[in-house]
C-alpha cells in the first residue's frame, strides 16, 4: 500500500498536469479519500502524557538538558534535534509545540509543520525563507489587509521584496506577472474578503512550469479544502481563527516538507527560529484539545451560514457565499472540496455604503444581540466588520476597487449559537429597521 505522504506528493501531480474538466474530474475522483483528513490524526492523539495521562503533557521549559557534553555543539551544528528526541531551547523546537506540528501536518496532509506566534508570523517566516533583497512575489490581489500591508509596504521598505499583485481566479494574468526575479506565488485559498476561491490545481501548474512554490493560506477553510492534496507547496494558517475557535489565542502555522520546516528552524539562518515568532508551549497545549472537535464546528459553521445566506438571497439583497448557486466558483468549490464540511462559514453582505454597514451592525450587536461588531472569524459566536474600513484598511481606494471591496461590504463570520430561527430573527429585524429588507418580508 501505498504511504499517505506519498500519496498526496503523487496526487499534487496529478493535479499539476490536468488539462480540461475530464482531467479535473479525475482529481476530483482521486484524491477523495485524501480530503478528509481527521482520521490521520488518530495516531498522533494516541500518545500519553510525562505520567500517563489521556493528554500529552505541557513541557514549558525554555532550555533543555543534554546528559553528554558532546550532544551540544551537534544540536548547535543541526546534527540532532527534536526527530532524535534532542531540544535545545524554547524558541528552536519544544516538545508540546512540536506535537501540535504533527497534529498540524497530519490536518495539512504534509510531511512536517510547525507552530507559530501568529498567522502573520507564518506567511512573513515563509517569505523570508523564500526571498532575498530585491526578489519579487505574485499574489492575489485580494488578501487580508495585513497580508498586504507586508507584501507591499513593509518588505519593499526594509528588503527591496515587491509583489505583483493580481486577480488570482485569472491563471493568465498569474503566469504572465512571473519574471525572473518571482521567487513565488501566493494566495489565500477563499480571499478575504471577497470570498472568490483559488483554483489551487491550476496555480500550482504554473508554479511548477516556473519552478516556484505555492503558497497557501487555508484560515478560512481548514477541513473543507486542503490545498497541500490540490498541488500547493506550503500552507499556512491562522490558527486563532476556526482551528482554535474561541478568539482567546493568536497562533499559527507553516505545513510543508522536513526541509522546508528545518530551513524555517534553522539555527543560523532560519527566520522563525531567528525572528521569535515561535509558539508558546501551553498556547499549543490549548490548541491540540481542540482539533478532535474541529470537524464538529467547521460543519456547524458552514450549515448556518448557508442557512443565512440562502435566505438573505431570497431577500434579493447583495450576499456572497461560496454555497449558493449564484457564487461563480461554486462549481470550482464542489470540485475541490471535502462536501461533508461545507462551503464555509463566512458570508459577505453588501449594505450599498459604510453608513448602512454601520447602521446595521450597530443594531444586530445592540439592540439585537445576533453577534459582536469585531475583526477576525471563526468565533463561536457572529463576528461582523465592514471589511473596507476595518480589515482590508491597509488597502488604498483603487486597491480595494481592484479587489472587488466595495465600502459598504460587511463580513459576516456566521457563528452556530442560538437556533437558526432565532439569529435569522434577529437579522432580518435589524435588515428592515435599515431599510435593506422590506417590512413585510416574511420571518
Amino acid at each position: 500500500m501505498i504511504a499517505f505522504g506519498a500519496y498526496l506528493t503523487l496526487i499534487g501531480r496529478i493535479g499539476a498536469h490536468r488539462a480540461d474538466a475530464f482531467e479535473r474530474l479525475r482529481l476530483g475522483e482521486m484524491i477523495m479519500c485524501a480530503r478528509n483528513p481527521i482520521e490521520d490524526l488518530a495516531h498522533l492523539r494516541h500518545e500519553f502524557g510525562e505520567h500517563g495521562g489521556v493528554n500529552m503533557s505541557v513541557e514549558a521549559s525554555s532550555t533543555f538538558t543534554v546528559i553528554d557534553p558532546e550532544t551540544m555543539p551537534d544540536l548547535f551544528q543541526g546534527r540532532k534535534g527534536p526527530d532524535k528526541g534532542c531540544y535545545l531551547y524554547g524558541r528552536h523546537f519544544n516538545p508540546t509545540v512540536f506535537n501540535l506540528g504533527r497534529q498540524m501536518a497530519a490536518l495539512a496532509g504534509t510531511e512536517a509543520a510547525y507552530c507559530t506566534a501568529s498567522g502573520m508570523g507564518a506567511i512573513s517566516s515563509v517569505i523570508l525563507a523564500l526571498c532575498d533583497a530585491g526578489d519579487e512575489i505574485v499574489a492575489s490581489n485580494a488578501v487580508y489587509g495585513g497580508t498586504f500591508a507586508l507584501l507591499n509596504d513593509f518588505l519593499p521598505a526594509k528588503s527591496g521584496i515587491r509583489t505583483r499583485f493580481v486577480d488570482i481566479t485569472d491563471t493568465d494574468a498569474v503566469r504572465a506577472a512571473i519574471t525572473d526575479r518571482t521567487k513565488l506565488i501566493f494566495t489565500e485559498t477563499l480571499s478575504n474578503p471577497t470570498l472568490r476561491l483559488a483554483d489551487i490545481p491550476r496555480l500550482a501548474a504554473v508554479a511548477r512550469s516556473k519552478e516556484i512554490p505555492l503558497v497557501v493560506d487555508n484560515t478560512f477553510t481548514p477541513l473543507t479544502l486542503r490545498p497541500a492534496a490540490l498541488g500547493a507547496d506550503i500552507v499556512v494558517h491562522s490558527i486563532t481563527k476556526f482551528i482554535s475557535g474561541a478568539s482567546d489565542v493568536i497562533a499559527g502555522a507553516v505545513c510543508s516538507t522536513e526541509d522546508f520546516i528545518g530551513r524555517l528552524m534553522d539555527l543560523h539562518t532560519g527566520p522563525l527560529m531567528l525572528l521569535g515568532a515561535t509558539m508558546d508551549p501551553n498556547v499549543a497545549a490549548a490548541i491540540g484539545l481542540r482539533i478532535p472537535h474541529l470537524p464538529l464546528r467547521i460543519r456547524a459553521h458552514a450549515e448556518r451560514a448557508l442557512a443565512l445566506a440562502v435566505r438573505l438571497d431570497e431577500l434579493g439583497l447583495e450576499v456572497c457565499y461560496p454555497g449558493l448557486q449564484g457564487h461563480p466558483d461554486r462549481v470550482l468549490f464542489d470540485e475541490l472540496c471535502c462536501e461533508e464540511y461545507g462551503y464555509g462559514g463566512v458570508m459577505t453582505l453588501d449594505t450599498g455604503d459604510e453608513e448602512t454597514a454601520n447602521r446595521l451592525m450597530s443594531c444586530l450587536q445592540n439592540e439585537m444581540r445576533f453577534g459582536y461588531l469585531a475583526v477576525s472569524l471563526g468565533y463561536f459566536d457572529t463576528l461582523m466588520s465592514c471589511s473596507g474600513s476595518s480589515t482590508s484598511s491597509e488597502m488604498s481606494d483603487e486597491n480595494k476597487a481592484a479587489a472587488g471591496i466595495s465600502p459598504g461590504l460587511v463580513r459576516i463570520s456566521v457563528g452556530y449559537t442560538g437556533t437558526l430561527e432565532q439569529r435569522w430573527t434577529q437579522l432580518l429585524t435589524a435588515l428592515k429597521r435599515v431599510g435593506l429588507a422590506p417590512a413585510s418580508a416574511a420571518a
